[in-house]
């Protein structure tokens, strides 16, 4: 009998995303300090994540025929303290505005209540085949109390 193995998950709370991650040892530099690039990979999971719990499979989208999907415009890390190997930490993310075809996020990294990093994170919904934005469908944000305009 094959059992289906359980991808991790997060949970939607009045309309903010925590999703679960822990630090390996592939995340971290010879010190055991998570490398500054990774939490940049940390948050890109859990916003793949927040919009999969959206009830939105990003697959579809890239596989229609217009093909889109969403790129980073652009990206801002505060980081306030490290995360180390075996921390279990929560990564929050929240749409702040949903506008056309862009989308603007803030995201956490936590371990417990210790703030490890804040991100900013602006991205565009784009037409990969014509490489021009279009707009982010409107149910997409919804199910997290965003209304696109």
């Amino acid at each position: 009998m094959e059992e289906k193995v359980k991808a991790p998950e997060g949970v939607i709370v009045d309309g903010k995303f925590y999703f679960p991650a822990r630090v390996y040892y592939e995340d971290t530099d010879a010190g055991g300090v998570v490398y500054y690039a990774n939490y940049l990979k940390f948050a890109e999971r859990a916003r793949t994540e927040f919009v999969r719990a959206l009830g939105v499979n990003q697959r579809d989208a890239l596989e229609a025929e217009d093909k889109c999907g969403f790129m980073v415009r652009s990206i801002s890390v505060d980081y306030k303290a490290p995360a180390v190997l075996d921390d279990l930490l929560t990564i929050t993310c929240e749409a702040v505005e949903v506008k056309g075809a862009r989308a603007e996020m803030k995201q956490e990294i936590r371990r417990g209540e210790t703030l490890l990093a804040e991100i900013s994170v602006k991205l565009a919904y784009v037409s990969l085949l014509r490489k021009h934005p279009v707009r982010i469908p409107a149910e997409m944000f919804r199910a997290a109390g965003i209304d696109g305009k």
